[in-house]
């Protein structure tokens, strides 16, 4: 018999909400987390948006997962208090040029099932928004903000209250299968062990590939490569004058340098794109320059001085510079052959609205192979 029923590696929103969802199946399930708490990574660092699913490519899980859990997530946050707003945002062209592209993001989002967005000339923008200067732009009413750790507080709560546990300072070193099929694992830290378990969900983030590779009995050739690509914020210093939230027209690598409020009304920028080696946290306050050029494409009255900078994340890509964006990977049973592991790989944006969906995806693909075991 082994240990546990299903490990849960990293405790980020999503390693979280599967936890979640295993606990509320009746599975037995320990979440094991490198750092001292919950959410310490990306989870912690980046625009707490609730996207619309608008971007993403017709019939993949970014696509599917965002507008699942993005209804979910309302749903879920008006449920258990936690604190949201759905304050929509305005996608705005610069130029007659960018005005032409709007109407393919809309039937875009049309194709992935967000119908409610509609197009508004400068005028009804600045109507809307005063401050703000543009050709056109598309209205998102669905697109909002969440208070990410309240959320991961939450889905803490209600993984526990289901007889979950967590551990913290407890990184995971290695792990193999064994000819029983089940997993041999062991950890370093503050809760240093050795565990056998049935299934193993590697909710990693960052760390997803290299845990990975940690982990003997799977084809090394499928598990992709990590890419960090870091993304640098900054704050208004000031009342924001803006009360939704304001996009620039996407790029290959993001969606630009947006405008987002908080939920106490503090305006902030980014994140700009930067592709990095490794994990570190700084922010160079130079980038600041790229930042005011980029604002006062929509927003000219941007005074000098005005950005201070605020905080950084990495974006967990598993694709480089070059290549066209990445779906997320979720390779289960089907994909590696191996029954009871789960990877999540390239979980960057939506993955914070999709954190519920992925949850019931990750719980679905593990219950494909282990239902008869």
């Amino acid at each position: 018999m082994a240990d546990i029923d299903c490990i849960v590696i990293g405790a980020g929103v999503v390693g979280l909400a599967v936890a979640r969802e295993l606990a509320l199946a009746g599975r037995e399930t320990l979440v094991v987390e490198a750092a001292e708490g919950i959410g310490t990574g990306t989870s912690a660092r980046n625009s707490e948006v609730i996207h619309a699913g608008i971007y993403y490519p017709p019939g993949s899980l970014k696509a599917r997962l965002c507008v699942e859990g993005k209804q979910l997530l309302y749903e879920y946050c008006a449920a258990r208090g936690v604190p949201h707003q759905r304050l929509g945002k305005l996608i705005v062209s610069a130029s007659p040029e960018q005005t032409l592209k709007l109407a393919g993001i809309a039937a875009q989002a049309r194709h992935n099932g967000v119908d409610d967005l509609y197009q508004i000339t400068g005028a009804q923008a600045q109507e809307l928004e005063p401050a703000l200067v543009c050709d056109a732009a598309l209205v998102s009413p669905s697109t909002g903000i969440v208070d990410s750790h309240g959320l991961m507080l939450a889905l803490q709560g209600d993984a526990e209250n289901a007889g979950a546990q967590c551990v913290f300072m407890t990184p995971f070193q290695q792990g193999q299968v064994l000819e029983n099929g089940e997993f041999l694992l062991s950890f370093d830290g503050a809760e240093a062990m050795e565990l056998t378990a049935r299934c193993v969900i590697n909710a990693a983030g960052l760390s997803a590939p290299a845990v990975a590779r940690q982990l003997a009995g799977q084809p090394g050739a499928l598990i992709p490569p990590a890419y960090y690509c870091k993304g640098s914020y900054f704050t208004l210093s000031g009342r924001s004058p803006f009360s939704r939230l304001i996009y620039p027209m996407p790029d290959h690598a993001g969606l630009g340098v947006h405008l987002t409020v908080d939920l106490g009304g503090q305006a902030k920028f980014g994140p700009d794109t930067e592709w990095v080696d490794g994990e570190n946290y700084d922010i160079d306050p130079g980038r600041a320059a790229d930042f005011y050029a980029a604002v006062r494409q929509y927003w000219p009255a941007l005074p000098d001085g005005a950005l201070q900078p605020g905080y950084t994340g990495i974006r967990p890509k598993i694709v480089g510079p070059d290549a066209a964006a990445a779906d997320f990977l979720i390779a289960g049973p089907a994909t590696h052959g191996v029954p009871g592991l789960v990877n999540l790989f390239g979980i960057e944006s939506p993955g914070l609205t999709s954190c519920l969906a992925l949850g019931r995806y990750a719980l679905d693909t593990l219950e494909q192979t282990t239902r008869s075991v």
